[in-house]
């Protein structure tokens, strides 16, 4: 078997990078408790997304942060929280640490992501009072925030973004929209994330929903929890935010590459809108129906690693099966269908040349596997069902990846 290529290969600032940091840390003695790097990464967040100050706040974690912000914009305990399935666990795991419930809706097939619009129709059908709707960015996709603003002011159901991966996407609005910066996102400080609205006393609620509950004294006055992030994890991201043009220019090439090898094979298609101007940490594609698994395999047998990073949604997790739910058409289809390639920083073009060819490849081996299996259901040999299709030897031998 070929040596085995990563779907995924992480890479954070080297030590030398971070030194100048740490060493700030040795110097000033303090570690936690929103320390001067917390304070300077919020600084240089709010500048990044062009803010004049105040709309970040830091986190341990985007998980936490989801949790906090769905406290901060005081969604009821016990209430609905509408999400679509087709995300990752940790968007129903958030709710649940917020005292709601998941309810799962389909998302939009062009778009993976859930239509305001259609959520507005569902809402008239679902039992129960929706406190709260979390809009998933797929995979870092940019979203349509004025349309979910609208959303807000016609039901008055408040929202909130899980922009995991949409370091390069995130849209500063008063919708709070909640960032990874784990060290498998596009900006990586090994663990973190933070939190942007537009909104100053929802960020003050989001702050304190994050240090105990505390505005100002010592005495808890919101539901809260412990989401503060650590000086040695704004160390990380600084050093990360340093090469952010480097580091995105390389992603929009992988993106550009993909584009370039992958887009025109048939039965393969690229994320909805991938690379569209905006960069990503991954690359998904979507695959003939139910094909999901068996190119995994087949993908694997050449060398190369892949990753069905939501799975068949959360709706088929055990942690979650008892959730309610409306009809999930769209996601069950993309579960079936869609596959993570392989995506790291330092990838190159001949790396991506050398997965287009695998998919080539895996194409022709689940062809000639389908010819075997359609032959031995009609009980007639393989020549019988196409003439000029490969030997049943050639087809076995493929499809054992030699």
């Amino acid at each position: 078997m070929p040596e085995l290529m990563p779907v995924l290969r992480p890479r954070l600032p080297s030590s030398a990078d971070i030194l100048p940091y740490l060493q700030l840390i040795d110097e000033r003695q303090w570690y936690s408790n929103r320390g001067p790097l917390v304070t300077q990464l919020e600084e240089q967040l709010h500048r990044h997304l062009g803010l004049e100050s105040g709309g970040v706040v830091t986190l341990a974690n985007a998980t936490v942060g989801l949790t906090a912000a769905l406290l901060a914009i005081e969604a009821p305990a016990g209430s609905l929280c509408l999400m679509p399935s087709w995300t990752f666990a940790a968007t129903p795991h958030a709710a649940r640490a917020a005292g709601m419930q998941p309810w799962f809706h389909d998302v939009d097939e062009r778009t993976w992501a859930l239509d305001p619009g259609e959520v507005l129709d569902s809402l008239k059908g679902i039992g129960g009072r929706v406190g709260a709707v979390i809009v998933v960015s797929p995979f870092g996709a940019p979203l349509d925030m004025g349309a979910w603003e609208a959303f807000e002011g016609r039901t008055g159901i408040p929202v909130v973004v899980d922009a995991a991966a949409g370091f390069d996407t995130v849209q500063p609005g008063r919708i709070p929209s909640v960032v990874s910066l784990h060290a498998t996102k596009i900006l990586g400080a090994g663990e973190g994330g933070f939190i942007v609205t537009t909104d100053s006393s929802l960020r003050d609620r989001v702050q304190a929903c994050c240090n105990f509950g505390f505005l100002g004294t010592r005495s808890a006055l919101l539901p809260a929890l412990n989401a503060k992030m650590s000086e040695y994890h704004a160390a990380v991201a600084l050093a990360s935010l340093a090469s952010w043009t480097t580091l995105r220019a390389h992603h929009i090439r992988i993106g550009g590459w993909y584009r370039r090898h992958i887009d025109g094979l048939e039965g393969f298609s690229l994320q909805p809108g991938y690379g569209n101007g905006w960069a990503a940490s991954t690359t998904s594609v979507a695959l003939p129906p139910h094909s999901a698994g068996q190119m995994a395999r087949c993908f694997l047998n050449l060398g190369i690693e892949t990753r069905s990073w939501w799975g068949e949604g959360c709706h088929v997790q055990p942690a979650f099966a008892g959730c309610p739910r409306g009809p999930l058409p769209v996601t069950e289809d993309l579960g079936g269908r869609v596959l993570g390639l392989p995506h790291f920083p330092n990838m190159q073009e001949a790396d991506v040349e050398q997965v287009a060819r695998a998919a080539a490849d895996a194409c022709n081996i689940l062809s000639g596997m389908e010819l075997i299996h359609l032959a031995e259901a009609l009980d007639s040999p393989i020549h019988a069902v196409s003439p000029t299709g490969p030997t049943p030897t050639a087809t076995a031998a493929q499809a054992q990846g030699q």
